[in-house]
């Protein structure tokens, strides 16, 4: 069984309201928009991490993150990429991927605006965890967390906290 944190759009910064969030899990997730490797190094410290890189990132970030990153935790297989659409509307990439490896989850980032729903036609359960950085529209910072046991995803949570004006919560 695993503990499983998901975010993504960190856009260089770490609100530090989420740090009790990131200390009880086994794992982080990034979706991608690190944004500075100071976040990472910092997630790094909490748990196991993966990520992918996104379209702000840079290329230091593009040459240790991949665009994408197929996994299994337990029992459930997972791929990870930053823009990858939501159920209908998929970028051609994502279905391409969707088709190789037959994942139960499908993580991604990007728009900003938390999604988590069943994919009817390719059987799997989409979640993009929306953003928890200070650059974008999005008014709220959220990110996901679930359990995983055996091939059950459970348990799951969205965290939210407001977006402040001026970032003075940030841990990078």
């Amino acid at each position: 069984m695993k503990s499983i944190v998901v975010l993504s759009d960190t856009h260089h910064s770490l609100d530090n309201r989420f740090s009790n969030y990131f200390k009880n899990a086994d794992e982080i997730w990034h979706a991608g928009d690190i944004g500075s490797l100071t976040v990472t190094d910092k997630l790094n410290k909490y748990a196991v991490l993966r990520a992918v890189s996104g379209n702000i990132d840079n290329y230091k970030i593009k040459t240790i993150f991949k665009p994408y990153i197929y996994f299994k935790c337990e029992d459930v297989k997972i791929i990870m990429t930053h823009i990858g659409g939501y159920p209908g509307k998929y970028a051609k990439k994502t279905i391409t991927l969707i088709n190789q490896y037959n994942p139960d989850l499908f993580v991604c980032g990007h728009s900003h605006i938390l999604k988590v729903m069943y994919d009817k036609k390719y059987n799997l359960l989409h979640m993009n965890p929306g953003s928890i950085g200070d650059e974008g529209q999005h008014k709220v910072k959220t990110l996901l967390s679930f359990i995983i046991d055996k091939h059950e995803i459970k348990n799951l949570k969205v965290i939210e906290f407001p977006r402040l004006k001026k970032s003075t919560n940030s841990i990078c």
